[in-house]
């Protein structure tokens, strides 16, 4: 039979032993949210690279996708290599013009965000964008 005394330490053990289980539902969704932050992060780092090496704001837009927290339809990979975007651009007021891009950037920014990796391309656009683009 066990002692009286024993009781107390076994309740606090099964609670030390239940408590990992119960928590790795928040972990996962924690990890999700890490995830996306770094994407939004990533997406800001590219849009703005593009504005620098495209001559800044006064003269350059990049496609509304890379105003999405998302990247949207710019975003092509996200993966261990980083995130790659794709997307075109121009003089600003071109897509609510209706006007067709002039520009079309391809950037990896590393997988945290914090670092463009490499810019793949940039300048003229490759294909002709879809209407809307």
């Amino acid at each position: 039979m066990r002692s009286p005394r024993l009781r107390p330490l076994l309740g606090c053990l099964a609670l030390l032993l239940a408590t990992p289980l119960t928590e790795a539902a928040p972990a996962l969704s924690q990890t999700t949210q890490e995830l996306a932050f770094q994407r939004g992060r990533a997406v800001n780092l590219a849009r703005m690279r593009a504005e620098v090496i495209n001559g800044g704001l006064g003269v350059y837009r990049p496609a509304t996708c890379m105003y999405e927290r998302s990247g949207g339809d710019c975003l092509v990979r996200s993966d261990a290599a980083g995130h790659l975007f794709r997307f075109y651009g121009g003089g600003p007021g071109w897509a609510q013009l209706g006007q067709p891009p002039t520009l079309e950037t391809e950037i990896l920014i590393a997988p945290d965000g914090r670092t463009v990796v490499s810019v793949l391309y940039n300048g003229p656009p490759r294909s002709q964008p879809a209407p809307g683009v």
